[in-house]
């Protein structure tokens, strides 16, 4: 199962350790995977213990129709996408439950696999004064935070119509001044390949650069549903994209390519329906890289440079098989937690890779990613069971939460407050006593 384990990793248990401390108790929420791209957050105090009925809810507000983005969350405000019916949504909701505004950002939703997606699919981001939201249809979406427009992009307009089996679904970033956008699709000729990384300037939605993502992928590989991510130690920091076979690190002036490996889809025994959705998530000195279908995960060194694909030194470890197919990973002291689509938690050692568990949480699919608080892994599944682990190196559960609602879309934690969004509602779960006072 294990192959090609380094120990080059000698500093990331501390510098998951100093990150985590230097982290504010109350903190924002300000994209997909939080504040540092990584599902972690540094809150105390984040409830454990709720339910449905009532208890610990301090307020659940109806949808206006599903969709799987996370909330985001500013202070006193709370974003989300929903669809309803053909229309593609944004919404501004208070941190007491109060909705503030709707816009209609797009028309033409497609519903993905009978149920698992739709076009309101990727979440929203925020720096404090805007908020973007990109959705399926290609529409680009820059509010302020009292419903003003500002920017309206047709990605697909300018970029290329969309050529993937589900609907683009992938998550923009921020950093700085930049929007970070990958489009990754195809029809399964080179000859009409589309993707492309973007930047854009978040104030004027005006392209920074763009940059070709060329791979020999093809058939369904061609599609990523995954998003980008950054890697960020303190003194290296860099874009890195998804799909068509590779994981790629970009320059962030630029887009230039860094380095790029495969070994996600094996030449020799390649899977032509082995497209990517799951995203990496990175620690100080790794980047977890998942695949698909049961295949492999990578460990790489975030240092390297060029085609790593066959590199002895810059594949840190591999694990053969496993991998979660649509929750991203996450890494917190040392450990990396693989929760897989059938409901089994799988934890590895970050430096070497080696398993360290493999315990089932909740026998059910699994697509929203894991969230770490206060010293909890908290998992949700499609049923809506929500499954709280205590971190480390033993398994051990806490609690299991029924929600009794359809959820796909993966939890934020801000102020105390874990808010999550199903596909009926949006709900606000924290201490009635705290909140009372």
């Amino acid at each position: 199962m294990l192959c090609g384990s380094r120990n080059i990793l000698c500093g990331a248990v501390a510098g998951v350790c100093l990150l985590l401390g230097s982290l504010a108790h109350a903190e924002n929420w300000p994209q997909w995977r939080g504040a540092h791209h990584n599902g972690i957050s540094g809150e105390k105090g984040v409830p454990a213990d709720w339910d449905a009925k009532g208890h610990n809810v301090l307020w659940k507000l109806e949808m206006p129709g599903p969709g799987g983005a996370t909330p985001i969350v500013w202070e006193d405000h709370v974003f989300v996408t929903s669809a309803a019916g053909e229309e593609l949504l944004l919404l501004a909701i208070k941190t007491d439950g109060k909705p503030k505004w709707k816009k209609k950002i797009g028309v033409g939703n497609k519903v993905a696999r009978t149920d698992e997606g739709n076009y309101a699919s990727p979440s929203p981001v925020t720096d404090g004064k805007h908020v973007w939201a990109f959705v399926g249809s290609g529409d680009f979406v820059c509010y302020d935070f009292d419903g003003n427009e500002k920017w309206h992009l047709d990605i697909q307009k300018l970029y290329g119509q969309f050529k993937i089996q589900f609907g683009m679904s992938s998550t923009p970033i921020l950093d700085g001044d930049n929007l970070y956008l990958q489009l990754i699709h195809g029809d399964g000729e080179a000859k009409t390949r589309e993707a492309k990384v973007v930047a854009l300037d978040k104030t004027t939605g005006k392209q920074v650069w763009q940059q070709d993502r060329p791979s020999e992928a093809h058939s369904e590989n061609e599609h990523s549903y995954a998003s980008p991510t950054l890697y960020d130690d303190g003194k290296v920091k860099f874009l890195i994209t998804h799909g068509a076979d590779y994981v790629v690190a970009h320059d962030l002036k630029d887009g230039h390519e860094i380095w790029r490996s495969g070994g996600i889809n094996p030449k020799e025994k390649y899977n032509a329906a082995l497209r990517l959705v799951t995203s990496p998530v990175t620690a100080p000195g790794l980047v977890v890289v998942p695949s698909a279908k049961n295949g492999p995960v990578l460990g790489i060194d975030p240092n390297s440079k060029g085609d790593v694909t066959e590199s002895t030194t810059a594949r840190l470890w591999t694990r053969k098989e496993n991998t979660p197919d649509v929750s991203s990973p996450l890494v917190v002291d040392g450990i990396v937690y693989l929760c897989r689509e059938t409901g089994i938690m799988l934890t590895l050692d970050a430096k070497t890779g080696e398993e360290i568990y493999s315990e089932r949480i909740h026998n059910h699919k699994h697509r929203a990613s894991p969230v770490y608080a206060d010293g909890k892994i908290y998992c949700v599944a499609r049923d809506g069971v929500v499954t709280i682990l205590k971190a480390g190196r033993k398994f051990e559960l806490i609690k299991e939460i029924k929600m009794d609602e359809d959820i796909s879309a993966s939890l934020a934690i801000s102020k105390g407050r874990i808010y999550i969004r199903s596909f009926q509602n949006l709900w606000c779960i924290g201490s009635q006593q705290v909140a009372g006072k």
